[in-house]
């Protein structure tokens, strides 16, 4: 059948304006698609009507143009560009279109799970808020690494997924720049204090454990001035910025065989210095480069945080009264009752203690070791 009569319309159209029908004896539907849709339409709002409930105006699937979609949130009609993809709908394309598709999962989020955080911390993490914010309490406010800036960043165990604690946004991006290696971490700390292999070896070449900076520049007036044998933008801003030059750093690099002054796993390309005096420490690989500066170049921050790594920072011990409470410090010291900027004096004991003891905070979990 290439075509049929609507009873409704009393139009006789091509088959395919007819939905398929297995009951019927001609396989297509008894009336139109344009009819068939004004029935439903009347049938739906009458029922609504009846449960007090408002609908929207009957839209005609046929009033949307070909590569355009309507959304039926916004009411708009709009190119299927601007509708996100979504395998499960036979169109392949989301029921509203992308700013509709935000704010409705937004809603949804928010009825479910009662915020946007909330959400977001039970897909990542598997914590709530709450348990979080109780996390924060416990800590004393303060990120358990450094001791100095507010814990706000939820840390956990990229090979298991388990939350660690709760730190600072630079302490929480210093691990992940040091791929949660501690003992990466701990080499940091030592080159830091220039007491590593590099600065031994530095020593023995040069006299000295670092070399260049301002104390160079000072004893050649004219090291900063531009001539005709500098022979590129990088050897100006060496000596510009660092009071070394082009066939120093390649001299640095090949004393340190192409690799990284700190760990000697990765090729060593960024030149790194002293922040208080100027000078030259080495050569290190980006992540050592980046992650003892987001460390704050303190070594006392570095032991602490491989310590955090091995399980041998955060304890939990009696508390006075009952109970437990957590300990990151030695001496011990209550974190509730420690004012916000309180915990330099305990920082500092702490790094002594650490740098002492080696080995104290090396615990771990699993059957490696325990100290």
């Amino acid at each position: 059948m290439h075509s049929k009569r609507c009873p409704d319309c009393g139009e006789t159209k091509p088959a395919a304006e007819f939905w398929k029908s297995k009951a019927s004896k001609d396989g297509l539907a008894y009336y139109c698609k344009l009819c068939f849709g004004l029935r439903n339409g009347r049938s739906y709002r009458k029922k609504q009507a009846k449960l007090g409930k408002a609908s929207r105006p009957y839209r005609s699937w046929s009033a949307v143009p070909a590569g355009m979609k309507h959304c039926p949130r916004c009411q708009e009609t709009k190119s299927v560009e601007e509708f996100g993809r979504n395998r499960a709908e036979k169109s392949g394309l989301t029921a509203y279109c992308r700013p509709c598709h935000s704010a409705a999962s937004l809603e949804t989020r928010r009825r479910n799970h009662g915020s946007e955080r909330n959400y977001l911390l039970k897909l990542r993490y598997g914590v709530t808020e709450e348990e979080v914010e109780r996390m924060i309490a416990e800590q004393g406010g303060i990120c358990v690494i450094c001791l100095r800036s507010e814990a706000k960043h939820v840390d956990h165990d990229h090979m298991t997924g388990l939350v660690r604690r709760i730190l600072c946004f630079k302490c929480n991006g210093g691990l992940g720049q040091f791929e949660d290696d501690p003992e990466r971490l701990r080499l940091a700390a030592e080159y830091l204090e220039l007491d590593g292999s590099h600065a031994r070896r530095l020593e023995l070449e040069t006299g000295a454990r670092v070399f260049g900076g301002p104390e160079r520049v000072r004893s050649d007036p004219d090291w900063r001035k531009r001539s005709d044998s500098i022979a590129s933008a990088r050897h100006y801003h060496l000596r510009q910025k660092y009071g070394i030059n082009d066939e120093d750093a390649g001299w640095m690099l090949g004393m340190q065989v192409g690799l990284c002054a700190v760990c000697f796993d990765f090729p060593a390309k960024h030149v790194d210095h002293d922040h208080e005096t100027g000078a030259v420490r080495g050569i290190a690989c980006h992540g050592c480069n980046t992650g003892m500066g987001q460390l704050r170049d303190d070594p006392v921050v570095l032991r602490r945080a491989a310590d955090y790594l091995t399980g041998g920072l955060v304890m939990s011990v009696p508390a006075f009264g009952g109970g437990t409470r957590l300990s990151f410090t030695v001496p011990d010291v209550d974190p509730a009752k420690v004012s916000h900027g309180g915990w330099a004096a305990y920082r500092e004991a702490d790094g002594r203690h650490r740098k002492a003891n080696p080995h104290l905070g090396m615990v771990r979990t699993g059957p490696v070791w325990v100290e």
